[in-house]
């Protein structure tokens, strides 16, 4: 369940290179300590690796499968393109993968609050299904502008028992959201367990979220082999934070046949401001307690972004995944808000898959770049949460009447 390729790894633990790190206040270095502790020991244990094998099993229904889109590539004009179907995960999307595994965590360590942050709502979905099966209580923080653009995510946490708190701070988005569950563990450190959604904040955050995710990789890989009779050539897969992304890479990076792409949120432009494309434009500063890439504008103000996708509405990225741009391994693109919204109509209507907005992203860029060869597509959640906001962009509001 541990593994990871060495050539990803940190040097010295909690570092990817110069990235990582960990640049909070004095008050949350002992809760990072136990952390660290739990975690290595957790991942030591052979009953905690059993109950989160059965459970990523019978609850979340793994392994996904690997499904051939051959409309939709032949749509494009483009080989074989195949989708990781994590779509098909309990809840909806990869985020059921690290909910469990940290859940199952905090539960080991003696924590019985649980707090999250949430974009589109997913993480924040897949945190609060974990706390009613495991019995924990959940506090999720998201930022009111999320709330509206992901009102059906809200409900589905309220049903779970989880008390949203409303972020109005900033841009009311994932990256205040995350600072008001930083404040929250400050004041409660003792009870509470923060679960982060993705592969940033300080360490050992980035790597627990690997861990937990590299699963997407593993069975892909797999997968590839059994089904297809071959590696990819190509797996492409949408970067916010970056969980899905090191996840669907992880397995792959000593592969060097295998080119990897991670596509940003291009929004709707170039300009500081309307985009969330941080690895594209950003460049190295601290945020929420990690050395990475960042949007920031001349005086190193962290800045504003903009996508159509919540999940991708974020002006850091995960520091593995600075790592792997800086290194190349990885070659990051972005894709605009228009495009993305075209990739998932096409999917939606060549496959009768309906796609959600992030990994949207990665199939306009696949759709703008046809290969000859295998691509695989990591699919990281499925469209219901998307419905409103695709119908209200593209002026369809009536078929929500």
């Amino acid at each position: 369940m541990t593994s990871a390729p060495t050539s990803s790894r940190s040097t010295t633990r909690g570092r990817f290179g110069p990235y990582g790190g960990q640049y909070v206040p004095e008050t949350i270095m002992p809760a990072l300590e136990e952390l660290d502790a739990g975690f290595r020991a957790a991942l030591a244990n052979t009953s905690f690796q059993a109950e989160l094998t059965s459970l990523l099993k019978s609850y979340v229904g793994r392994p996904t499968p690997i499904y051939a889109a051959s409309r939709f590539a032949e749509r494009i004009g483009s080989g074989p393109v195949w989708l990781k179907r994590e779509d098909l995960a309990h809840t909806g999307a990869h985020k059921i993968n690290n909910a469990v595994g940290q859940g199952l965590l905090a539960q080991r360590m003696g924590k019985r609050r649980i707090i999250a942050e949430t974009g589109a709502g997913q993480h924040g979905v897949a945190t609060a299904t974990v706390c009613a099966m495991l019995g924990l209580e959940c506090v999720v923080y998201m930022g009111e502008e999320d709330m509206h653009r992901q009102a059906v995510n809200v409900y589905r946490m309220r049903l779970l028992g989880a008390e949203v708190r409303s972020v109005t701070a900033g841009t009311r988005t994932l990256k205040d959201a995350i600072s008001e569950a930083f404040r929250d563990w400050v004041t409660n450190i003792d009870s509470t367990y923060y679960l982060i959604g993705s592969v940033v904040g300080p360490h050992p955050y980035p790597e627990i979220g690997r861990t937990f995710q590299a699963v997407i990789s593993r069975e892909a890989r797999i997968q590839s082999l059994e089904v297809i009779g071959r590696l990819p050539d190509r797996v492409v897969a949408c970067v916010g934070g970056g969980s899905n992304a090191i996840g669907s890479f992880a397995a792959f990076v000593d592969d060097a046949s295998v080119e990897l792409v991670g596509v940003e949120a291009g929004g709707r432009g170039h300009a500081l401001g309307d985009n969330a494309a941080t690895l594209e434009s950003g460049r190295p500063g601290i945020l929420h307690g990690a050395h990475s890439y960042v949007l920031q504008d001349e005086h190193g103000q962290i800045a504003g972004t903009h996508s159509v996708s919540a999940g991708l509405d974020y002006p850091g990225v995960g520091p593995e995944h600075a790592f792997l741009k800086d290194s190349g391994r990885v070659h990051y693109v972005s894709v605009g808000d228009l495009d993305a919204l075209d990739a998932f109509y096409l999917l939606t209507r060549s496959e009768g898959i309906m796609p959600a907005l992030e990994p949207a992203h990665a199939l306009a860029w696949v759709h703008a770049n046809p290969h000859p060869g295998l691509t695989l597509v990591t699919l990281s959640g499925r469209g219901d949460k998307d419905i409103h906001t695709v119908a209200t962009t593209s002026g369809h509001q009536e078929y929500l009447a």
